[in-house]
């Protein structure tokens, strides 16, 4: 029924280790592909209970998660899940959503609630954003753009309802591979951080992409742009090619996704 990926960067076993058991764990899993973007392949990822493939050089988020997407593709598998390495879930969620999805064929990607380690909930149903929402408010103090922050994160909802999202954070992207057929992969063009938002989008625009809080995760939800001056400069120019490609300002699209979005809520 379902497929996992998970992308490594310089990951330690006993890191992943508890991940891949977590997903073994659901009668629901055929393959877990670690597609390793390391300098330098790591055998003892060869023996857990994966497919384990070395790329060789850094590929990026999206591009590495597409090996693994082309190969559910061709296993005609009906539903691939995208991971990142530092969550973790209870295996029984995997039904749940599943049950969910079957019952909705018109959900071409879904999201699950997303708590820090610490029980916070993380704010990671947003709307399609503007340059202001992801690159400008990064050189202003946090508090001058808070009313902005709060509805760009749709935090009014309150997060406790099934809801229409159009940009859903790709710690944790439940994709059903009908949907990836009509409007294809992640854009390659974006090394790390919109190929979620892009993907979402792109889904958006056919099938419904949805938060169900029905069911939860812990995310570590490490921000390394926010601390590491090369991170950042990868963040920005990565937006940048994002707005780039669906336009800074003129955006008849994003405003009226976001007004309906907002007319639901």
């Amino acid at each position: 029924m379902l497929n996992a990926s998970i992308v490594l960067y310089h990951h330690a076993v006993d890191t992943i280790k508890p991940l891949v058991e977590t997903l073994r764990g659901s009668n629901l899993i055929s393959d877990i592909f670690l597609i390793d973007n390391s300098p330098s392949p790591h055998p003892d990822f060869e023996k857990l209970p994966v497919t384990y493939i070395f790329t060789g050089k850094n590929l990026g988020y999206g591009a590495a998660h597409n090996i693994a997407i082309r190969k559910t593709l061709e296993q005609n598998v009906p539903y691939h899940l995208v991971l990142n390495p530092d969550v973790t879930f209870e295996p029984e969620i995997l039904e749940k959503i599943v049950e969910f999805m079957d019952k909705n064929t018109n959900i071409g990607l879904l999201m699950p609630k997303v708590f820090y380690p610490d029980g916070k909930i993380q704010y990671l149903c947003k709307l399609l954003p503007t340059p202001f929402d992801l690159i400008f408010r990064r050189f202003f103090p946090q508090n001058f753009f808070k009313k902005r922050k709060e509805h760009f994160e749709i935090r009014a909802s309150g997060y406790n309802k099934i809801m229409d999202v159009p940009y859903l954070s790709g710690c944790f992207m439940f994709l059903r591979m009908e949907a990836l057929k009509q409007v294809g992969l992640f854009d390659e063009r974006f090394f790390m951080y919109p190929e979620d938002l892009d993907l979402t989008r792109r889904i958006h625009q056919k099938y419904r992409t949805v938060y169900y809080p029905e069911v939860s995760i812990v995310h570590q939800h490490v921000q390394s742009s926010y601390e590491n001056l090369r991170m950042l400069w990868i963040h920005i120019i990565n937006m940048i090619k994002y707005f780039n490609k669906w336009g800074w300002f003129c955006d008849k699209e994003r405003k009226e996704v976001n007004q309906e979005i907002m007319k639901q809520l």
